[in-house]
């Protein structure tokens, strides 16, 4: 392929695609913490960004060196995506639960689970790289970039709409939160097996 309007227009779409599971968990966690400062918000949508640049570039790296490894392990991007949320949805739900999640503690939003809902919303991203994988190193890499901002964007977005909700929904918000990440782990899981 060459640089063309379409190629833009195709890694546009691409980014918009790819980023509908890390909007959605980016509403998770804005209804989790409806008071989020401006600054967070950029942290999140930069992780989710960060990780969805990352993904297609290691997916193109190796289509273009260990394919026959890839393909083995494409077979479990679905199961690893259904684990990860689901074990940050299922711990959203208990501290809900049990009563202890607050606005400064909000279970989701701490570095370590960012990362891994980065990994788990990101994980299919992989993929990507076969369907790239006849561009270019720089082709990619800016196909990858366009994906990463139109994340950015979508997930900015998804925390806005989950911070206004969560204001409303109050004491509820960190359940529906938690149920939203299980519900994406799922529909990644069973979207994934009927892919294989």
């Amino acid at each position: 392929m060459e640089w063309s309007i379409v190629f833009f227009l195709n890694s546009i779409l691409l980014g918009a695609g790819l980023a509908m599971d890390a909007f959605s968990v980016s509403m998770a966690n804005g209804l989790n913490e409806p008071g989020m400062k401006k600054n967070k918000m950029c942290g999140i949508a930069g992780v989710f960004a960060g990780f969805q640049f990352a993904m297609p570039m290691i997916g193109w790296v190796c289509v273009h060196t260990i394919v026959q490894y890839f393909s083995t392990f494409e077979k479990l991007i679905p199961w690893i995506a259904l684990i990860l949320l689901a074990l940050i949805g299922g711990n959203m739900l208990l501290e809900s639960i049990r009563g202890k999640g607050s606005d400064e503690t909000a279970p989701g939003l701490g570095i370590g689970a960012l990362l891994v809902q980065g990994v788990a919303t990101s994980i299919d991203a992989l993929s990507v790289g076969f369907t790239i994988a006849g561009y270019g190193p720089m082709m990619a890499f800016v196909c990858a970039l366009i994906i990463a901002v139109v994340t950015f964007v979508i997930c900015m977005a998804g925390l806005e709409i989950g911070k206004k909700f969560g204001t409303k929904l109050a004491g509820r918000a960190q359940i529906l939160g938690g149920l939203i990440l299980i519900g994406i782990g799922i529909e990644i899981f069973v979207t994934g097996l009927g892919n294989l």
